[in-house]
């Protein structure tokens, strides 16, 4: 992937989100959040899709930097954290990864984002979508990039649509306990919708 095609996804992820912005805030109230997930994500994506830099190094400091300027809130700030892990492992110079050192990239990022949360597949969050995801990417890395997103796009998908039957353990919707079964968690939705835009570039 060249550094240009990874910009065009997220400025693929910023119209995605946007045109259902109304459909994640409608989950995060269904589930006992706030209902403004749809308005976060739209500004975090936005935010990440402005940024600039002439390798992979300095735009992924870039999103860091306009995540932190642009927007406020618990979205933007496990983003934030995401991309700066994967800031910090890659090279300075590099304009262009492989699959597998994509595949890498996003692990680090996990690994950093994981000192920031402590949430886990089946906590009903966000975290139901990108830790499969990763995994996939990890798995598939050696099929090559379109094989690879696909299958981070589908277990993304799967791990969102599993968090219907989960009862939430963080943020307001923990409050409602088992009432907070039934909707997908929002976040992890949007996030399905992310991995959905690298499997179509």
């Amino acid at each position: 992937m060249t550094l240009e095609q990874f910009r065009q996804v997220w400025t693929k992820a910023a119209a995605k989100t946007a045109a259902r912005e109304k459909d994640y805030s409608a989950l995060d109230a269904a589930a006992g959040g706030d209902g403004d997930h749809g308005e976060a994500i739209v500004a975090a994506t936005k935010a990440l899709a402005a940024a600039e830099g002439n390798d992979f190094k300095s735009l992924l400091e870039s999103m860091v930097a306009h995540l932190e300027s642009d927007v406020s809130g618990s979205t933007s700030s496990l983003y934030g954290t995401l991309f700066e892990g994967m800031a910090d492992a890659v090279d300075a110079g590099k304009t262009e990864l492989s699959a597998p050192e994509l595949a890498d990239l996003f692990a680090a990022g996990l690994e950093e984002l994981g000192f920031a949360t402590k949430a886990k597949v089946g906590d009903k969050t966000f975290m139901d979508a990108l830790i499969p995801a990763v995994e996939a990417l990890k798995a598939h890395a050696a099929e090559g990039e379109a094989a690879m997103f696909a299958a981070a796009a589908a277990a993304a998908k799967a791990g969102s649509e599993a968090t219907a039957q989960m009862q939430a353990k963080f943020g307001r919707a923990k409050n409602l306990g088992a009432r907070s079964i039934g909707p997908i968690d929002a976040g992890s939705a949007s996030n399905a919708d992310i991995w959905l835009c690298f499997a179509e570039q």
